[in-house]
């Protein structure tokens, strides 16, 4: 990795981002988000498989299982458990190889002691096995915004972070915007100011995290994107997506304010920084980069939608992924049990929630290349 160019910080090259105020729970315990996620976890599964399989209908095309690096004059080659005890047994036989850089997946994660403190990066370097040889680092910071020494990455990989708005839309939230969210916690289709105000959010957000990536990568490099979205088109009468869960939980904030728990004012100012994208979306978006060209962009399949199986695994995820938000805005006043109660109620009464082949969410994969001059 090159070293950090000390200019860089003084100008104020790393820039930091207004961020939205964190929300996954932290550390391991039971409503962490470590311990909520296997929606997610299903979702790049089928991510790794999806990428094998590529690589067995098209052996004679170029494909992300093995991509020729241009600087580097090497492969990136996608490993299973299998592959990487051949490779090591490789190694320690004295045999050469031609690949330099190996992207490791489904591997296996093996419980370490818990350490002091309770937070991500403990929780995330807590889950590293023991067993492998890798440098591991961990740096606090907004990843719309510079991180990283400049053309230091050869693989960027994002999955499951950048529907993660650097601040809800200011002009939800201004009651005397076109685009004021009044009674409602996420945008919805119907109201389009609204709904406009979050897509340009989104648009600056994923453009600045672009440009700071293609800083921070070689020529030729390559980055891969897992993001979900929706659909273009869904009944809301008998389907329904990541989205709907939120619309159903905002709709237990008004329920609880108009019970007295705290104002109906309160509610009207909170609004998830949320913004799940749809594919043409996505792809106007990129295909505007100057800085990355588009290898290949697909939808997957949705294997973990069958993971929230039950309306209170349904609401242990969510509380895990909205209950630092939530506490943050609402402060004491909001009893966190009560409300997960009374969202758990409503996804048991509403009928298309009980068969998880109606959820539409979908994830987009996308994988970028970085232009050899921009």
């Amino acid at each position: 990795m090159a070293s950090t160019d000390r200019s860089e910080i003084q100008k104020g090259v790393f820039s930091k981002h207004k961020q939205a105020p964190n929300a996954m729970s932290a550390g391991d315990g039971p409503d962490s988000y470590i311990r909520n996620s296997s929606y997610q976890v299903g979702r790049n599964r089928r991510y790794c498989k999806a990428n094998h399989q590529r690589h067995n209908r098209h052996k004679s095309r170029r494909n992300f299982n093995q991509l020729e690096h241009p600087n580097l004059h090497c492969r990136f080659r996608l490993l299973d458990r299998r592959q990487l005890a051949s490779y090591h047994a490789s190694h320690r036989s004295g045999n050469q190889t031609k690949t330099r850089i190996l992207v490791i997946i489904d591997s296996r994660i093996l419980r370490v002691p818990q350490r002091r403190y309770s937070n991500d990066f403990n929780t995330l370097f807590g889950s590293l096995p023991l067993d492998r040889l890798y440098h591991a680092v961990g740096v606090p910071g907004d990843f719309h915004g510079r991180l990283l020494p400049r053309s230091s990455l050869h693989f960027v990989h994002s999955s499951w972070s950048l529907h993660w708005l650097t601040e809800v839309p200011r002009a939800v939230a201004d009651r005397d915007s076109p685009a004021w969210n009044g009674g409602r916690a996420l945008y919805t289709r119907e109201r389009k100011e609204v709904c406009d105000a979050y897509l340009d959010q989104y648009s600056r957000d994923l453009n600045s995290f672009l440009e700071a990536r293609a800083v921070e990568m070689v020529a030729g490099g390559l980055m891969a994107l897992i993001v979900p979205g929706e659909p273009e088109f869904l009944n809301p009468e008998t389907e329904y997506t990541i989205h709907t869960h939120l619309d159903v939980l905002g709709s237990c904030l008004m329920d609880m304010a108009k019970k007295g728990i705290f104002s109906e004012a309160k509610v009207d100012s909170f609004n998830f920084p949320f913004y799940f994208t749809t594919l043409q979306q996505m792809n106007v978006i990129l295909e505007s980069s100057q800085s990355f060209s588009i290898e290949t962009m697909e939808i997957l399949n949705n294997p973990g939608m069958h993971t929230f199986s039950d309306p209170d695994t349904c609401a242990a995820g969510f509380r895990a992924i909205t209950g630092s938000l939530l506490t943050n805005h609402f402060g004491r006043e909001l009893i966190m049990d009560e409300l997960f109660q009374l969202f758990t109620k409503k996804l048991t009464v509403l009928p298309f929630f009980e068969n998880t082949d109606n959820d539409k969410t979908i994830v987009v994969l996308a994988v970028l290349k970085r232009k050899m001059e921009y």
